[in-house]
């Protein structure tokens, strides 16, 4: 019977400071989290929501216009100490895999509970997806989500820079590789057997 396996496919936007002006230890916070769990190749659960800076609360110009993402939706987001709660409830008692495209997301997520105090909540496999597919494919520079997508002749999920929707397209993308490397497996040699109809050989002979 085939072991139950839980993948979560994660995306974050973070904040960003102005461009060329430098912030006393500035670091990038989570303001928006997108997630899809998915178990026996079934989206389970999706979770979107936006998320209150703990320690640079006030959004730069910058991160409003790259995000589309107002003061007033990160304000009125769940604190970050709920958004960790709410990450541990995906925890499940089967092997989880985390998936994302690039390796900040887990980086910034480190970096965010080591300074409010607390505990990562995962303890699971991580995938960057992105480097998945360079090596899949042999591209010699990482590609954008997007534009990952955009090379399988689909469209992603969805807008750009919203969590959720970025979550669902990597998502996509991780299906598409696994269909393309299940594809380019390599059969099983054929036996002889395989390739002469023995039957039909014996009867030529009785």
């Amino acid at each position: 019977m085939k072991e139950r396996h839980q993948y979560i496919f994660i995306d974050f936007e973070f904040t960003m400071p102005e461009r060329n002006v430098r912030m006393k230890n500035f670091f990038p916070e989570i303001i928006e989290v997108g997630l899809v769990s998915v178990i026996d190749d079934q989206i389970t659960e999706q979770f979107s929501s936006y998320v209150t800076p703990l320690k640079f609360p006030a959004l730069s110009e910058r991160c409003k216009s790259f995000l589309h993402i107002s003061q007033q939706q990160v304000d009125t987001g769940i604190s970050f100490f709920e958004f960790i709660r709410k990450l541990e409830e995906f925890k499940k008692n089967i092997q989880t895999t985390i998936v994302t495209w690039g390796n900040m997301d887990m980086k910034v997520l480190r970096h965010n509970c080591m300074e409010a105090g607390l505990k990562f909540p995962f303890n699971a496999t991580e995938l960057d997806l992105s480097m998945e597919y360079k090596r899949f494919f042999g591209d010699q520079n990482q590609t954008g989500l997007w534009k990952a997508v955009q090379e399988y002749g689909k469209e992603g999920t969805g807008r750009h820079h919203r969590a959720l929707d970025d979550a669902l397209t990597t998502y996509n993308i991780f299906r598409l590789v696994e269909k393309d490397k299940r594809y380019l497996e390599k059969p099983k040699p054929t036996t002889i057997g395989d390739r002469v109809d023995f039957s039909k050989l014996l009867n030529e002979f009785a």
